[in-house]
Order: structure tokens, then C-alpha cells, then sequence
């Protein structure tokens, strides 16, 4: 690709990428990729994320805490996450993903216990500074109204409304669409209609893969080229002002 790229979060830490994920990064490097934001959900996940970050100059951490343990974690294990965010945020580009899936949420008990968990991630982005990213499925609007003091919020891998969208925009906050734009027609409104300037990238890997089998920061090229085309602009300028927004987010 002749234009470089930031995947702006990627799940590397995931074990699917244990028994290749020198190879992935490598290959991430050979596409044009000049930076991917590893996104933790869990103790052991943000662990690894950390060390991801120190030994690959490339490579930036985020520290979070998923719905799913938000819904299903015990007190001491969201505690512990708390606490290892805070202890490390130093170290961290932003805080998430953490937010709020009623998808899985199947009483009114477990998405209370979800949205108390990540009310507690919401004030540490605030107390600590670092931008927000969020997890919102099938709870977009409920997110927003959560997050409004917020000063720096990344919406990753939006699939709400493109009413919604707007209100987040509306706000100053980023929406990251992830490699479905490649396939799915909802995701393509959606690029078709976010401002350039609030729009990142990202592939979610191993997630939503463009190709067959399990996704990698590699093909975020994928999308580049397809947003392109929808917004009417040069694939280079999409990159570019893609990359240049996910450097002014995480400060990287």
C-alpha cells in the first residue's frame, strides 16, 4: 500500500494469534501498517497489551475492562482491573474497551450490574485524563448518556444508528468502523456519513474479517480503498486523514 496506516484497535493479545503473533505483526509492518492500538479487556489481557507495547515501538496500549465481565466478574475481579488500569496508566494511550452489550445482557439485574461496572471505568478516564473507548451494542444511545462528561471518546466499532452517530459527533467524539465496511451495507451508510474528520479505522482482529478466516491488523487496508469510494475521495487521502486522527486521539 503507498499510503500508511494505524489500525486503531486490534486484539493481539487474543489466543488466537498465540501460535503466530510475531508473524502477524510482521506482516501488519509489510502492508504499510505503521501503528496498531492493542486493546485489553481483562487482567491477563491488558497484561499482555502492556508488554506488547514495550517490546514493538508500534505497538500502543489501551486498558479496559469487557461488558462481559462487567455482567459476569465478581466484585475482587473488577476491582483488580480498576486497580491495574490505575496503576499503569502511565504506560497506556487510552482506557477501554469498556461500555455496555445488551445483547448478552439478558435481565434488568445484569445490565445494571454492567452499566455499575463501567461507570466505574468512565470516572477513571476522567480522573486519569485518557480517552474513552467504548463498547456499545445494542446500547449506543444508552452509552451517550453515561459518557457526556467525558472529554475524549472513541465509539469503537460502531454499528448503531446513523441518528445516533450524529448526536456523537455532534459531541466532538470519534466513531471507529471496523473491516464490516468492507461487506456489511449498514457500515458502508455509516462511512458514508461520518465526517472524515471524527472517522478511524480499525479491524477489531481477530474479529469481522474482510477475508476468509480470522481477521489482523494487516487488513485494514481492506477498508481503505471502500471508504474511499463511498466519501468520493483518493484512498491516500482516507489513509491519511485516518491516521493523522488516531495520532491526535492517543497522543501517539
Amino acid at each position: 500500500m503507498p499510503y500508511p496506516i494505524i489500525d486503531s484497535h486490534c486484539h493481539l493479545d487474543f489466543p488466537k494469534f498465540n501460535r503466530d503473533r510475531e508473524e502477524t505483526i510482521l506482516r501488519a509492518r509489510e502492508a504499510g501498517i505503521v501503528g496498531m492500538v492493542n486493546s485489553g479487556i481483562s487482567l491477563k489481557g491488558n497484561r499482555i497489551s502492556l508488554e506488547l507495547a514495550e517490546t514493538n515501538e508500534d505497538i500502543h496500549a489501551t486498558l479496559g475492562l469487557s461488558p462481559d465481565i462487567g455482567r459476569e466478574g465478581t466484585d475482587e475481579e473488577i476491582n483488580d482491573i480498576l486497580a491495574q488500569i490505575e496503576a499503569n496508566v502511565e504506560k497506556a494511550v487510552g482506557i477501554g474497551e469498556a461500555g455496555l452489550d445488551f445483547q448478552d445482557c439478558k435481565t434488568e439485574e445484569e445490565r445494571k450490574r454492567q452499566t455499575a461496572a463501567f461507570e466505574k471505568v468512565i470516572e477513571l478516564a476522567k480522573d486519569l485524563e485518557k480517552p474513552l473507548i467504548v463498547h456499545a451494542r445494542l446500547a449506543e444511545a444508552e452509552v451517550l448518556k453515561l459518557i457526556k462528561d467525558v472529554d475524549m471518546v472513541i465509539y469503537h466499532c460502531y454499528s448503531g444508528s446513523v441518528e445516533t452517530m450524529r448526536e456523537i459527533v455532534d459531541m466532538g467524539y470519534y466513531i471507529s468502523l471496523a473491516t464490516l465496511v468492507c461487506f456489511s451495507e449498514h457500515h458502508q451508510t455509516l462511512a458514508e456519513d461520518v465526517p472524515l474528520e471524527n472517522l478511524l479505522l480499525e479491524t477489531d482482529s481477530p474479529f469481522l474479517s474482510p477475508r476468509k478466516g480470522r481477521n489482523e491488523p494487516a487488513f485494514i487496508v481492506d477498508s481503505v480503498p471502500v471508504v474511499a469510494q463511498l466519501k468520493d475521495m483518493e484512498p491516500a487521502e482516507i489513509a491519511k486523514s485516518t491516521t493523522e486522527n488516531t495520532r491526535r486521539v492517543f497522543n501517539i
